[in-house]
């Protein structure tokens, strides 16, 4: 598609098993297809806000409607770049990177989801770096920050793989009960010594001003 009015699109981040780009509408179609099928076990909750209780074609729709949000509500000030992750051509999860007033701070945030059925091979660590190597060398972040319940094995663990460290803890209400969420920070030193990935990023030069960068 043309993406001269949303350069967006033609952003790449390329690891050795995985492709990350905004979705077109085909590709977001595909996105909210892994999404009905399913994050998690039902009986557990990973998230400060449970989007995935709904039942699986409303839990689709949300997701093709949250990245259209992210473009509507899209300022150089407050932004987040919602992006599809391919794994062998086929859609596997989203990952996310966003931020209030980056110019300013230089701060990022991460939030991500896998299909269940793509868990557990690495897949995970490999995207939320490729993330963080856009946030760090791509567009000169200073920090990059996470959270995950303290019950959340696999996501502390990508985090502590990628050299984050502990940031506190957060009570947060879920389902109706008392949650504590490990935030996590990781820096650039820290960045430096943990990365491993090979990321190649595509296409980001006319994105610049969207990002607050230029």
């Amino acid at each position: 598609m043309d993406s001269h009015y949303w350069p967006l699109y033609g952003l790449r981040l390329r690891t050795p098993r995985l492709e990350l780009r905004l979705p077109d509408i085909p590709r977001l179609d595909e996105l909210a297809a892994a999404a009905a099928d399913g994050v998690h076990d039902p009986a557990e909750m990973p998230f400060s806000n449970p989007w995935t209780d709904a039942p699986p074609e409303e839990r689709g729709r949300s997701s093709f409607q949250h990245v259209l949000h992210t473009i509507a509500e899209w300022r150089p000030e407050q932004w987040t770049l919602s992006l599809a992750v391919l794994h062998e051509g086929t859609v596997i999860g989203r990952q996310d990177l966003l931020a209030t007033d980056f110019a300013v701070t230089r701060e990022a945030e991460t939030g991500s989801w896998l299909g269940a059925a793509h868990q557990g091979k690495g897949l995970g660590t490999e995207m939320r770096a490729a993330v963080a190597h856009l946030a760090f060398e791509g567009l000169g972040a200073r920090s990059v920050t996470s959270g995950a319940m303290v019950e959340n094995g696999r996501s502390l663990g990508v985090s502590r793989r990628l050299g984050y460290r502990p940031d506190g803890l957060s009570v947060v209400a879920v389902r109706g009960e008392a949650r504590t969420l490990q935030r996590l920070r990781l820096d650039r030193a820290a960045w430096e010594e943990h990365r491993t990935t090979p990321v190649e990023i595509t296409g980001l030069e006319p994105c610049r001003p969207l990002f607050g960068t230029v």
